[in-house]
């Protein structure tokens, strides 16, 4: 059985459950967005995110979730989703996981304007039931994304990202919508409680150790959805990089901004330079700092009592840095 099957297991009917919710959720009166978001709905990834804020509600609340629960994973869904539609409308993308992305199909206006309706459908069904806790959090992971996405574009232009900047950048653009995950679980149940916060800081070590696993992927040899080597391609300074840069010599640095500043077409360019970076040790010391926010993660949890839910967010936390896509 799958790593995410065994992971699903205890929250297989509360997911069930909110796969037909989230499609109600997105339902309009304008055929149209209706057919992009079947689409959408259609070509669903390997659902992390809800399965984080059911894996912690359940932990919490002796196995029990409620409506806010179900609200909470909906909200968190829309938004991811209209974040990830805006996405590919920056990176001009034509692909999302192997199929056409929206605005390959229906162009970026369309692209946009599905985007914004995604985002207003989860505001509303917030607002609507009165979950002004849950919207808080969503809304502050939003204003995070947002500033990290720009702040990781203002810095790539000059390619001068140090290690501190770096976790700033992928604790805003990734770990924070995983730590709304999972403290809005933790809020649907328990709100006003410690655990709010513990999850908060649980879900962003996940996000930290999530990442740097992403940006390990571009060093490897495998086809692995993104080909090699397009961090480079794109100037992207990932960990590995950023410590390679930070140990070599003047000249080599300046070999490495050079050939990603002027060569990042040319193949075996990138090949020199991502073999450099590997016999440097970058590689190494990317993957023993993911390791650390795994061990942090997973220490968050152990002063709560033994269950299948925390079974399997234990063992999300080990996917995470695991996986092989």
């Amino acid at each position: 059985m799958k790593t995410t099957a065994i992971i699903k297991q205890p929250i297989e009917d509360e997911m069930e459950l909110f796969e037909s919710k989230f499609r109600d959720s997105m339902t309009s009166k304008v055929a149209l967005l209706n057919r992009i978001t079947h689409y959408i709905v259609n070509r669903k990834g390997k659902q992390m995110r809800p399965m984080f804020v059911f894996l912690t509600a359940k932990m919490l609340n002796n196995g029990e979730v409620n409506e806010r629960t179900y609200r909470g994973a909906s909200v968190i869904e829309l938004i991811h989703t209209a974040t990830l539609v805006h996405d590919d409308v920056v990176d001009e993308s034509n692909k999302r996981r192997g199929f056409f992305s929206v605005n390959a199909l229906w162009k970026n206006k369309i692209a946009v304007l599905v985007g914004d309706y995604l985002l207003s459908k989860g505001l509303l069904l917030s607002i609507d039931n009165g979950d002004f806790d849950l919207l808080r959090i969503i809304s502050v992971a939003v204003r995070e994304m947002s500033e990290g996405e720009l702040l990781q574009i203002e810095k790539a232009r000059r390619l001068d990202i140090t290690e501190a900047i770096y976790y700033d950048i992928i604790r805003q653009k990734t770990a924070t919508l995983i730590a709304a995950c999972c403290s809005l679980g933790a809020c649907s149940v328990q709100p006003d409680s410690a655990d709010v916060e513990t999850f908060r800081k649980f879900g962003e070590l996940c996000g930290m150790a999530f990442q740097i696993k992403d940006d390990l992927f571009d060093y490897g040899d495998t086809k692995i959805g993104k080909p090699t080597g397009i961090d480079i391609k794109e100037q992207k300074m990932t960990l590995p990089l950023i410590h390679v840069l930070n140990i070599c010599s003047k000249e080599e640095k300046k070999w490495i901004i050079n050939s990603i500043k002027n060569h990042n077409r040319n193949k075996k360019r990138v090949k020199e330079v991502i073999a450099f970076i590997k016999d440097r040790g970058g590689l190494d010391y990317a993957v023993e700092k993911m390791l650390l926010y795994r061990n942090e993660a997973l220490k968050l949890l152990e002063g709560y009592p033994p269950s299948v839910y925390k079974s399997s967010l234990e063992l999300m936390v080990n996917y995470v840095v695991d996986r092989k896509k």
